[in-house]
């Protein structure tokens, strides 16, 4: 069983101690200069949500000599990766995915707008990701801004409440095909959580906010 954390928020829509990453995130993503961080202890995220600044407890590897933090986050940015985001106006909503180049912001694939929310776009804008690579042959590395989406590949299964009907049968189509992939195929691309609160936008952001 993971250990309970604690997130302070000490910039977002909302600010506070919260329980749960996902509300965590509800404050803070997509929320320009978000400030956050997790916390091992109710005690240790009062004193710091009263003390006004996030203080980090870097770690290092001494295998690679870099410089870790939580499991949420990290440091250093690959760039020669892959970044993944999408864009929904409403919930559900039009939704639209990308994939650019974390190094050059070159955009490598794009799909949409369908009907459908913003978690199913980041789900399958990570899959469209993993497939392409694994027909290129290629080990990249993939960053997402969604836990949400992460740990949905992880399970192998897009954990939605979205209503399936006629006019959501397209995206319900491709949440089974992109599931069915991950379930047939194996990869060895690791999906990264882009750390928002440290290096800003994911480089696939669709600028909207």
């Amino acid at each position: 069983m993971a250990a309970k954390k604690y997130y302070v928020v000490w910039k977002g829509r909302k600010t506070g101690i919260f329980t749960s990453w996902a509300e965590c995130e509800e404050q803070t993503k997509g929320f320009q200069g978000a400030s956050f961080k997790s916390f091992p202890t109710l005690q240790e995220a009062e004193q710091a949500f009263k003390n006004g600044k996030a203080v980090r407890s870097p770690v290092t590897n001494s295998r690679t000599k870099k410089t870790v933090t939580s499991v949420n986050e990290t440091v250093e940015i690959n760039e020669n990766s892959l970044s993944v985001d999408a864009a929904c106006s409403g919930n559900p909503g039009m939704m639209e995915y990308q994939g650019v180049s974390t190094k050059t912001g070159q955009l490598i694939f794009h799909f949409g707008p369908i009907l459908g929310t913003n978690n199913i776009g980041e789900f399958l804008a990570i899959v469209h990701a993993l497939s392409l690579l694994k027909k290129k042959g290629l080990n990249t590395d993939i960053y997402s801004d969604s836990v949400t989406a992460i740990s949905w590949v992880r399970n192998k299964k897009a954990n939605t409440s979205l209503v399936r009907n006629a006019k959501t049968e397209q995206v319900w189509d491709m949440l089974e095909r992109a599931e069915k992939w991950l379930r047939e195929n194996q990869y060895s691309n690791k999906v990264i959580k882009w750390d928002t609160n440290k290096h800003g936008e994911i480089k696939a952001d669709f600028g909207r906010k």
